[in-house]
C-alpha cells in the first residue's frame, strides 16, 4: 500500500490542526454510501460530473488514482467547506483494463474472460479538504479468483440487471455474483469500491483524529 501524496497548499509544507468538517461523497455508487455508514461516518452525497475516460497512457494504480481526484476537486471546486471523497474502482486482467459494461453483451464477454481466472481490483480514494485544498490520494490492490462459470449462470446473473453498474461486470456483495468468486488476497472492500481499513485510517489521520498511519506517523 502507498501514498500517492499530501498537499499542504500555502502552508510552506508544514500541516496545521485540522477541525473537523462536513464530510462530502463524490459518488453515485450505492456500495461506497453503504460503506461509509457502516463505519459511522456521516456524509453528504453530490456526485461528480467527471468523464471517466480511459488513459491507456498510464498504469491501472495511477489511473484510478487520478480519476478519483480528479472527482474529488471537481465536487469540491463547487463547496465553501468541508471533506470530499473522490474513489474510482478498475478491474485488471492480463494488463487490459475492464471497466463497467455498456451493453448485456459486453457483460457476458466480459464474465467470460474472468471465469477460471485471476485478476486484480484497484481503488483508489482521494481526500479534499475545502478551502485549502490539502489532498491526500491513496491506491490499494486486491487479487481475485473466479471460478470456472457456467454460461447459464452469466447469462442469468447479466439478465438480472445488476453487472451493469459495476467494474469488471459483478459485485462481490451481490446475491449471485458473491458465487463466482472462489479465493480473494487483499482487502475484500476493496473490491466492493473503497477499502475501509486503510481509507479508515487515513481519514482519521487527515482530520488529526488519529496520529499513524499503517505505522506511518504524520504530523
Amino acid at each position: 500500500m502507498d501514498f500517492r501524496y499530501w498537499d499542504f497548499p500555502e502552508s510552506n509544507g508544514e500541516p496545521n490542526p485540522v477541525t473537523p468538517q462536513p464530510l462530502i461523497l463524490a459518488s453515485r455508487s450505492p456500495r461506497r454510501q453503504h460503506l461509509l455508514t457502516q463505519i459511522g461516518l456521516h456524509y453528504t452525497c453530490i456526485p461528480s460530473d467527471v468523464d471517466e475516460v480511459l488513459d491507456e497512457t498510464v498504469g491501472p494504480e495511477d489511473h484510478v488514482a487520478i480519476l478519483a481526484e480528479r472527482k474529488a476537486r471537481d465536487v469540491a471546486q463547487r463547496q465553501q467547506e468541508g471533506i470530499v471523497v473522490g474513489a474510482d474502482t478498475i478491474v485488471v486482467l492480463d494488463g487490459d483494463i475492464i471497466e463497467k459494461p455498456e451493453t448485456g453483451d459486453d457483460a457476458v464477454r466480459m464474465l467470460e474472460r474472468l471465469s477460471n481466472r485471476r485478476h486484480e481490483v484497484f481503488t483508489a480514494y482521494s481526500l479534499v479538504e475545502v478551502p485549502s485544498g490539502r489532498t491526500l490520494t491513496r491506491c490499494e490492490r486486491t487479487e481475485v479468483w473466479f471460478r470456472t462459470l457456467a454460461r447459464e449462470e452469466i447469462l442469468s446473473y447479466v439478465q438480472s440487471g445488476s453487472p451493469m453498474d459495476k467494474a469488471g461486470a459483478y459485485g462481490i456483495q451481490d446475491d449471485f455474483g458473491a458465487v463466482f468468486v472462489r479465493k480473494i488476497v487483499g482487502d475484500f472492500y476493496n473490491v466492493m469500491g473503497l477499502p475501509l481499513c486503510s481509507f479508515y485510517c487515513s481519514y482519521k489521520s487527515f482530520t488529526r483524529q488519529g496520529p499513524e498511519i499503517d505505522g506511518c506517523t504524520v504530523a
